[in-house]
């Protein structure tokens, strides 16, 4: 077996995962939610955030618009995210 390391990355900080995504990196948040476990996966790249729904089964449809504010300037910017649960919410990872 190949281990290949997933194409998106958790952070510890917050405030690191959102500069990664505002980078163009895919970045992955645990959440809980009504006691279920949950995942977003953002990015200011939306072609990156459909290439990896469709690489797990994701309908495009599902992919939501939310604009974020980089932590950086202050200013507010476009960003996507998908809504990750069930079975293709993905297996914790090493957070930096």
């Amino acid at each position: 077996m190949i281990d290949v390391a997933p194409p998106f990355k958790e952070f510890k900080k917050l405030r690191d995962g959102m500069i990664h995504a505002m980078d163009g990196g895919l970045w992955l948040h645990r959440h809980l939610w009504g006691g279920r476990r949950l995942a977003h996966l953002v990015s200011t790249d939306r072609a990156l955030l459909l290439a990896y729904g469709r690489a797990v089964g994701l309908s495009e449809d599902r992919l939501q618009y939310k604009p974020l504010k980089d932590p950086r300037t202050g200013v507010r910017r476009e960003a996507w995210h998908w809504d990750l649960g069930g079975p293709v919410l993905p297996a914790p990872t090493t957070r930096f």
